[in-house]
């Protein structure tokens, strides 16, 4: 051991022969760290949802079969759609363009579909 690092015996970390330095403390690094990875997750979950579904609920109202096959397909193609964007918000590093993204997608398509009405 160096003269200038104090030893670590009795600690948790006795005998692993790694020196954890800071781990322990709250840094604001950690805690942006730590809001940034909610937000992610909060808009994987819940803003993936909600676009998946606004998306089928326009494809249904807009594709021009039959309205029981319309809504089958928009109902199967909302579990892609899910999959997609909740793996393309883990993937993408700027949480800016994931929200952007994906909660824009939700808001439009819910309010297009909205105004559109229902297929007579």
């Amino acid at each position: 051991m160096s003269a200038n690092r104090p030893s670590n015996s009795g600690t948790a970390n006795s005998g692993t022969g790694r020196d954890t330095g800071v781990s322990n403390f709250k840094t604001p690094q950690r805690k942006m760290a730590k809001l940034k990875m909610t937000l992610r997750c909060a808009t994987a979950l819940l803003g993936s949802y909600f676009a998946a579904a606004g998306l089928a609920s326009l494809m249904a109202r807009l594709l021009p079969i039959a309205r029981a096959e319309a809504t089958a397909w928009g109902l199967i193609l909302s579990f892609l759609f899910y999959a997609l964007f909740g793996l393309w918000a883990f993937f993408e590093q700027r949480l800016l363009r994931v929200t952007g993204v994906i909660w824009g997608t939700a808001v439009a398509t819910i309010t297009w579909a909205f105004l559109l009405g229902v297929r007579a």
